[in-house]
C-alpha cells in the first residue's frame, strides 16, 4: 500500500453501511420478446435516490433473521442468504403487494399465494406472522443471489445490499404502496436503458449497470440458470471521479477504477479523469504523470511519462517519451528542474527518444548531468528503436532517492526488474516503499501489448508476467502504473489479479491461434488471423498479426522435437 504520508488528500472516513436487500422480479415478455423486470418510481421526498426508478427492496430488520423457520430454503442456501431473501420477500410485499409465498398444507398445498391471500394480509402489520396465520410459507428457495453492491464511499447514506432475483408469481399484479413506491412498470432491460438515455426514466448507477448486464440474457430462465450456483455474478463498490466536469462512476472492471482507488482511497470525488498533455497529473505526493501528446491506435491517450520523488529528494524521470520539446520542457518544469536520473523501460520510439534531449535540457540549466539508464537495444530491435543508455541496469538493482524533510529522512527506492517479451530490453520498476509497479508496455490498461518478433518473444513475455506476479506477491503490490492508460489495481482487484487476467487472456488467445493452425494447417498468417482474432476489428488485423506470429513461434517451440 502507498504510504499514508504520500496520499494527496486528507483521509475522510466513509459513512458506515447498512444491510439491505433488493429483489428483481422477472417475467417472460409477451410475443417471445425476451423478459421484463418490475420497477417502480421512488417518492420524490425519499431520503435515498428520490424520484429514481428502482427494484423493490429495503433494509433488513431483526425479524428477518428470526424468521428462518417460516421459509423454504435450498440445501445450498446459507443463513445469511436466507435472511436476505426473507427481507426481499417482505419488502416486495410491503411496497408492491407481491407475495412470494406458498400454501403449506390443505388442498392448495404448494400453490403460490393468490389475490385472496394478498388481500387478507395488512402491509403495515408484522408480515411473517400474518403469513403463518394463513398457512403460508415464504418461498425463499425461489429467490437467488444475482449480484452484491456496496454503496459508493462518497455517499451520505450507504447500503450493503445483495441484488436478488426471482420469477414473478403467476396471477399476481403489483400495486404500489403510494407512499414509498409509485407507478409499477414492467420493462425490458434495453428499453429501460434507452428511456434513461432519453431523460425519461431516471435511474441510479447500480440500477443502470445491473440492467446493462441483464440485457445480455434472453429469458427469465436464462437469468435463473446463471445464478443457480449461489455465487453473485458480480460484486462491486463503485468509485467516482470527475470527467468533462461531471461526476462519473465506475465498477472494478472499468479502466479508471484503479486510479481512483490509488488517488482517492476513501472515495472523495476530486480526481480529474480527462486525458490531457498540458500539465502533470499528481497521483501521490511522490508520483506525477505527464502524458505525451502522441495519442493513437498504438499509444491510446498517449505515452505516460512519470516523475518519482519530491522537492527534498529530487526526481527520477521514467519514460520521457518521444523527442517532443514542449513535453520535455513540461516534464523538466514539473520536477522543478531537479531530475537526478532518467530511466527508459525500453527503446521503442514513443518511450526513449526524449531521454537525450531531456538530459541536455538539464545540463543547459546548470544541473548535474542526470544519467540515462536502461538496457541497450538488442540486435533484433527495429531501426527506430535503437538505444544505448549511459549505463545498463542490472536485474534487481536499486535506484534510490533520499532527502531530509521537517518530518525526517525520506527515501524513494525503485527496484529494477528485467522483463523481456514486449521488447528484448524491456524492464519494469517497483517503487518499494509504496508498492507501486511501473510496467512500461508490459502491462497496459485498456488493451494488450503487441509482441512483435524478433525483438518481441511470447515465451519471454509470459515468463516475465510470472516474474512480476512473484514480485507483487513479495511486496504486496496493489497498483500498476502503465505507460498507456490509467492506473490499474486496487485493494481487492489488485496488481496480481490484473496480471492473472492478462496471462489468462494471452493463453486463451494462444488456444485460438492453435485451433486456427489445426483447422488450416497450410493456411497463411492472413488466414489464421481471421480465425484467431475474429473478435478484433479487421482494421487492426495487421497489428494483430505481429502477436499472432509470436504465438505461432511459441506453439511451434513447444511441439515435440523442437526443444
Amino acid at each position: 500500500m502507498p504510504r499514508t504520508t504520500q496520499q494527496l488528500h486528507t483521509h475522510r472516513e466513509p459513512v458506515a453501511t447498512r444491510p439491505a436487500a433488493t429483489v428483481l422480479l422477472l417475467r417472460d415478455a409477451p410475443d417471445n420478446g425476451g423478459f421484463e423486470i418490475l420497477m417502480t418510481r421512488r417518492s420524490g421526498t425519499a431520503s435515498f435516490a428520490p424520484g429514481a426508478y428502482v427494484f423493490p427492496g429495503g433494509g433488513i430488520d431483526a425479524l428477518d433473521a428470526q424468521s428462518h423457520a417460516a421459509a423454504d430454503r435450498r440445501p445450498t442456501q446459507d443463513d445469511l442468504h436466507l435472511t436476505q431473501a426473507i427481507a426481499a420477500i417482505r419488502e416486495s410485499f410491503e411496497e408492491l403487494g407481491v407475495l412470494l409465498a406458498r400454501h403449506a398444507d390443505g388442498p392448495r398445498k404448494g400453490w403460490m399465494a393468490d389475490a385472496q391471500d394478498i388481500a387478507a394480509i395488512d402491509r403495515h402489520q408484522p408480515f411473517v406472522a400474518q403469513c403463518q396465520a394463513r398457512g403460508l410459507r415464504l418461498a425463499a428457495d425461489s429467490v437467488y443471489l444475482l449480484a452484491h453492491w456496496t454503496g459508493d464511499r462518497d455517499l451520505p447514506r450507504r447500503f450493503d445490499v445483495p441484488f436478488l432475483v426471482a420469477r414473478m408469481p403467476e396471477g399476481q399484479e403489483p400495486v404500489a404502496d403510494e407512499a414509498e413506491q409509485f407507478e409499477p412498470v414492467w420493462v425490458r432491460p434495453a428499453d429501460a436503458l434507452a428511456r434513461h438515455e432519453d431523460g425519461q426514466f431516471f435511474m441510479i448507477f447500480p440500477t443502470i449497470r445491473t440492467l446493462q448486464r441483464l440485457a445480455q440474457f434472453t429469458s427469465t430462465q436464462a437469468v435463473l440458470d446463471a445464478v443457480a450456483h449461489e455465487q453473485p455474478l458480480w460484486v462491486s463498490c463503485p468509485r467516482a471521479g470527475i470527467l468533462a466536469g461531471k461526476e462519473a462512476r465506475y465498477m472494478e472492471d472499468e479502466a479508471p477504477f484503479g486510479e481512483l482507488a490509488l488517488v482517492c482511497p476513501d472515495g472523495q470525488i476530486v480526481h480529474p479523469l480527462d486525458w490531457q498533455a498540458e500539465r502533470p497529473m499528481p497521483l501521490l505526493r511522490n508520483v506525477m504523470r505527464l502524458t505525451a501528446p502522441n495519442p493513437g491506435v498504438m499509444t491510446g491517450p498517449g505515452t505516460n511519462s512519470y516523475l518519482v520523488g519530491d522537492p527534498a529528494t529530487g526526481f527520477i524521470a521514467i519514460d520521457p517519451g518521444p523527442a517532443d520539446a514542449e513535453h520535455l520542457d513540461k516534464l523538466w518544469r514539473a520536477a522543478g528542474g531537479d531530475i537526478r536520473m532518467i530511466v527508459c523501460t525500453h527503446s521503442h520510439a514513443d518511450h526513449s527518444p526524449g531521454a537525450a534531449p531531456l538530459q541536455a535540457l538539464c545540463v543547459q540549466a546548470g544541473q548535474v548531468r542526470p544519467p540515462i539508464l536502461g538496457l541497450p537495444s538488442a540486435p533484433t530491435a527495429r531501426a527506430a528503436s535503437q538505444f544505448t543508455p549511459d549505463r545498463s541496469l542490472q536485474n534487481n538493482e536499486l535506484l534510490a532517492l533520499t532527502g531530509q524533510t521537517p518530518e525526517g529522512k525520506i527515501t524513494h527506492t525503485l527496484q529494477v526488474i528485467h522483463t523481456p517479451g514486449h521488447a528484448a530490453n524491456h524492464l519494469c520498476l517497483l517503487l518499494q516503499e509504496d508498492g507501486l509497479l511501473f510496467s512500461g508496455d508490459h502491462i497496459l490498461n485498456g488493451s494488450t501489448t503487441v509482441i512483435d518478433p524478433p525483438d518481441g518473444n511470447m515465451a519471454d513475455y509470459l515468463d516475465s508476467l510470472d516474474r512480476l506476479d512473484a514480485v507483487c506477491a513479495e511486496h504486496g503490490v496493489e497498483f500498476i502504473l502503465p505507460a498507456h492508460g490509467y492506473v490499474l489495481g486496487g485493494p481487492i482487484h489488485g496488481a496480481r489479479s490484473a496480471i492473472a487476467r492478462l496471462k489468462a487472456h494471452r493463453l486463451a488467445r494462444e488456444a485460438k491461434v492453435l485451433a486456427a493452425m489445426q483447422a488450416q494447417p497450410d493456411g497463411s498468417m492472413d488466414d489464421w488471423v481471421q480465425r484467431a482474432y475474429d473478435d478484433v476489428p479487421p482494421r487492426l488485423w495487421p497489428v494483430a498479426q505481429r502477436s499472432l506470429l509470436a504465438h505461432v513461434e511459441r506453439i511451434r517451440s513447444l511441439q515435440p522435437g523442437n526443444n
